[in-house]
Parts: C-alpha cells; sequence; structure tokens
C-alpha cells in the first residue's frame, strides 16, 4: 500500500506548515517531456485539494495512509511545446476549515532526443485534400479526450506494458518524414505481431474508441485525475465507450491501420492534456518520480 500511494514520506523538496504538519514534495527538475509527481501529506484531513501547473488545473485524490491523509497528482510536459525553463507549482488545500497555499519553482531541463528519418508513401505525410475536414474533426474530439480529468485516481505506478515487444521509437524523437522536419514523436512503438492482445496499462474507463486518419482503430482509456492511456493502429478494439477496465485486460488486438507500414503498437499517455514520455513510468515507482 505504501508504494502505491508514494509512501515512505521522502520526496526531495518538502515544505511543512508547522500548524498542521502539510508537507508538500515535489521535484528540484524535470526534463522535457517527462512526468513527475506532487505529493501533499496532512495528519489532518484535506479537503478542496488543487494543483495549478501550466494554466491547468487537477483536483487530486485524497487516500489515507498510516493515519496520513495523502493527494498524489501526476503533471509533465509535452516535448511539442515546452521549452526548459523555470515554472511555477502552486498546491491549495483546506485543513481544519482554513486554506493553505504552498508554492514550489520545477526548472523544466533540457532533454537529448534522437532523430528519426522514415519514408513513407506520399499520401500518409501530406494527406489528399477531401480528407483534411476529417482530420480537423478527429483532432478536435481526440484533444478533448485526452484532457479528460475525472475524480477518482486509479492509476499506480510503475504502469504495466501494454505489450512484451521491444520498443522501435521512442517517444520525443525529431520525425523526418520524405526529407522534411516533422513533430516529434510523442509516444512509443511496440513491435507487436498483427492480432497480438494489447493490454490495459492501468484500471479505469473507456472515453473514446474510433477509427482514425492517423490513429487507424483506436482506443482511449481515462485513469483518473487527468491521466489518460492511447493505444492506436489496432486491428480491432475489444472494448465500447464507458467501460469499466482493468489492469491488465485486453482492450484490442495489434494491426497496422491508420499511418502504419507494419504491425505494432503506438502507445501514448496524456497528463492534464500533456503528452509525456511514457518509458519511465513503465519501471519506475511513485517514489522516484517525486526526485
Amino acid at each position: 500500500m505504501a508504494a502505491l500511494l508514494g509512501l515512505p514520506l521522502n520526496g526531495p523538496v518538502r515544505a511543512a506548515d508547522a500548524m498542521s504538519a502539510l508537507v508538500l514534495a515535489a521535484p528540484r527538475s524535470a526534463g522535457v517531456g517527462k512526468a513527475f509527481l506532487v505529493r501533499l501529506t496532512s495528519d489532518r484531513p484535506l479537503a478542496a485539494v488543487s494543483v495549478r501547473w501550466q494554466g491547468r488545473e487537477v483536483a487530486p485524490s485524497v487516500s489515507v495512509w498510516n493515519g496520513h491523509h495523502v493527494a498524489l497528482a501526476m503533471l509533465g510536459t509535452d516535448v511539442l511545446t515546452e521549452r526548459p525553463g523555470k515554472e511555477e507549482l502552486v498546491v491549495t488545500a483546506s485543513v481544519d476549515g482554513r486554506e493553505r497555499t504552498l508554492r514550489r519553482t520545477v526548472r523544466i531541463t533540457p532533454e537529448d532526443y534522437p532523430k528519426q528519418e522514415l519514408t513513407l508513401p506520399e499520401k500518409m505525410v501530406t494527406p489528399p485534400k477531401d480528407v483534411h475536414a476529417r482530420i480537423a474533426a478527429e483532432g478536435e474530439q481526440t484533444s478533448a479526450a485526452k484532457r479528460t480529468v475525472s475524480a477518482v485516481r486509479q492509476w499506480h505506478l510503475p504502469l504495466e506494458r501494454p505489450v512484451d515487444g521491444v520498443v522501435l521509437s521512442v517517444y520525443g524523437s525529431q520525425r523526418i518524414l520524405n526529407g522534411k522536419p516533422r513533430n516529434p514523436h510523442r509516444g512509443l512503438d511496440f513491435r507487436s505481431a498483427k492480432g497480438n492482445p494489447v493490454r490495459c496499462v492501468d484500471d479505469g474507463r473507456v472515453i473514446l474508441v474510433g477509427d482514425h486518419y492517423y490513429a487507424g482503430n483506436s482506443v482511449y482509456v481515462d485513469h483518473g485525475n487527468g491521466v489518460v492511456s492511447m493505444y492506436f493502429h489496432l486491428s480491432e478494439s475489444t472494448v465500447k465507450v464507458g467501460d469499466a477496465v482493468r489492469r491488465g485486460q485486453t482492450i484490442g488486438l495489434t494491426g497496422m491501420t491508420g499511418r502504419a507500414t507494419g504491425p505494432h503498437l503506438h502507445f501514448s499517455l496524456s497528463v492534464q492534456g500533456d503528452l509525456v514520455d511514457p518509458a519511465p513510468l513503465f519501471r519506475d515507482s511513485a517514489d522516484s518520480l517525486l526526485q
């Protein structure tokens, strides 16, 4: 239970309010594109907890462990939009009817991501005009799904790998498609034969199932408190919108639908609307992401 909550209380940056033993743990720095955790702990009941980061807000679930009240939130930055620099983290909570505010500065540091040159059919790089409206409509739909913030946290670290295959393409790699620079890769591509089962990385609820121009057959799962997992290029999905799913449950089969030249799974993770590097989340504990 302690590992799931990110306890014991040993985060690297801690500030205590002596009146209520209110303790905030957060990292001093995080790389561009990396996720990190924030933990608020109190010896008194917590109410109205709010974590504000880069203009967005999440109200994390509060758990009780060994007499302590604990709120744990996942945050991060997106390699597509973030630049190195200092960012302010603001955490507020009500304790015994009194609102407390704690502020931290988190330094976003550079990351050295690789370049990846690919040659694809030109229609996969530059879509024909007759699909532009479809792509725009799908973009609005998927953007809304990625920004989902539900009340109950269901994710725990480390996450379960969705397939067993090796990683073919890492997060953050600068894509050069047919000789032209494109947006960086914002997920992980796993080797997986067509028809292999794709597992859900943790408990959650299915919020979007679709056949999209770029991503092909896709499934989006809300894990609560702003964490959403995405599974692309499936040959088929085995769940529907509204389904409650469990960690390790099959939610689809590997395929090569959408913009894919061979069977594989593209996996992405949205944290408060930002697509972060999922790789550390398959191996790291909650405590390590507080550092």
